[in-house]
């Protein structure tokens, strides 16, 4: 204990006033968007903050003045969007420094949520995952965690970041609510706008159109070439195909198969394959292939669909629509009294002729004797002079039946988009049971959905 505090007392230097001054305006600048981001993704708003301060050079760095980027996140394979190349910590085969390739962004904002989703990345869990596990009020473990996990290269990253969030007091921010007023110095921008809302649906990086979205805007807010986002996506054919509010539009190539808990989906009432695809993120053409459905075809309603694997030749495959004969509807109840007796033509066919010595003979049983009706005493009822009032009916109150509330908890690709449409209630009544603001919900929360 003495010694970490020595360490970090011998790291700490002596700050200019000018340069705390900078270092305090850039906390006043992104405060907002780190308590945001800790309520959405689960990070502490103190580590976040103190790591741009530090990866950035409190926004001087050229990383962060040119790319809009903060957290020194580089390209990686899957990014199609802005590029930024300098010197950092790459190497050729020969030990030659080469340019590394890093995430330019369009706004600062948007890499503080990208260094959210850097971290939830489920393909990083392994490495990244235990910090999620961590008090997310105890950023000392933070530090030291993302040290751990070897976040940089520095042998005293944790101690710079604790020195950093104790010198601002960042620590008081882990324990506010989140803020609903816009961003400031962001103009005309709301932090709905700026959250590109990437979340993972079957390990596959997805967001979720708003009204009046196409293709091409989606790939404009999430950096990506708008041509591989139609390739990604079946049934979009052109940058410009207009989108419904709800639309999943996937920013990666889907996969073959599902790696989720779930085998099977039955299918409901006018599910297509394509929405199946798009809720699964599998390839439309994989789904055709494992169910040995012919393309272009829909399943049936109840039908089990193969998520995963695939069914061999022979197997029964799913009915289709055009399969499923409907059951007969008559507008008219058939009456016996509508025939005449006997019929000059038989509505269900001629009956069978019988010989002669084949008919039964048939002999009437005698009549039963009807006894005479005996007589009926009359009795004359008088109307009641005066009579008194009748009282008031008595009304019973309706019962009302308690209905037992129903709970879900989020799991990784859920909206409250998709809930409203698996519970049968709306995105508005979803929130105001839970008090949700700005729709946001993060995986492993505990949500009422009736």
């Amino acid at each position: 204990m003495r010694i970490s505090i020595l360490l970090t007392l011998l790291w700490i230097p002596v700050l200019a006033p000018a340069q705390m001054e900078v270092q305090r305006a850039y906390i006043d600048r992104y405060k907002e968007i780190a308590v945001r981001e800790m309520e959405r993704a689960g990070i502490p708003a103190s580590i976040k903050l103190a790591q741009g301060l530090l990866e950035s050079n409190s926004g001087q760095s050229e990383l962060a003045q040119k790319a809009q980027n903060h957290f020194g996140i580089k390209c990686g394979a899957d990014w199609d969007g802005k590029k930024f190349h300098k010197i950092d910590d790459d190497f050729d085969e020969f030990g030659k420094p080469i340019e590394s390739c890093f995430r330019g962004y369009q706004r600062p904002e948007d890499s503080f949520i990208a260094h959210s989703e850097f971290l939830r990345d489920p393909r990083k869990e392994w490495r990244y995952g235990f910090l999620f596990q961590l008090d997310p009020l105890d950023y000392k473990s933070w530090a030291s965690g993302l040290k751990k996990a070897g976040y940089a290269t520095s042998a005293t990253y944790d101690t710079k970041l604790i020195a950093i969030i104790e010198r601002y007091q960042l620590a008081q921010y882990d324990k506010l609510p989140v803020i609903n007023d816009p961003f400031v110095n962001v103009e005309e921008d709301t932090y709905e706008d700026l959250l590109i809302g990437i979340f993972q649906v079957n390990d596959v990086d997805v967001v979720v159109a708003e009204e009046g979205e196409t293709p091409a805007s989606i790939a404009a807010r999430s950096g990506r070439d708008v041509f591989k986002v139609i390739q990604y996506n079946e049934m979009l054919a052109k940058p410009n195909t207009p989108l419904k509010a709800g639309d999943r539009v996937f920013l990666e190539p889907k996969r073959n198969n599902y790696r989720g808990d779930r085998n099977i989906h039955y299918v409901k009432k006018g599910e297509t394959m394509y929405e199946l695809a798009q809720l699964y993120g599998i390839k439309l053409d994989k789904l055709y292939e494992k169910n040995l459905m012919p393309l272009n075809s829909q399943p049936a309603e109840g039908e089990a669909i193969l998520l995963r694997g695939k069914k061999r030749k022979g197997e029964p495959r799913p009915k289709l629509t055009t399969e499923v004969i409907d059951k007969p509807v008559y507008d008219k109840v058939i009456n016996i009294d509508d025939f005449a007796w006997p019929p000059e033509e038989d509505p269900f066919g001629a009956l069978p002729e019988l010989d002669e010595d084949e008919e039964d003979e048939f002999e009437a049983p005698p009549p039963t004797p009807v006894r005479p009706p005996e007589p009926v005493e009359v009795i004359e009822i008088k109307p009641i002079e005066n009579p008194s009032p009748l009282p008031p009916p008595v009304v019973n109150p309706p019962v009302v039946v308690d209905q037992a509330p129903v709970y879900h908890t989020v799991q990784t690709g859920d909206t409250l988009y998709s809930l409203s449409r698996r519970y049968g209630v709306t995105v508005a009544e979803i929130s105001q049971m839970n008090g949700v603001k700005n729709n946001i919900i993060k995986v492993g929360q505990v949500l009422r959905v009736k």
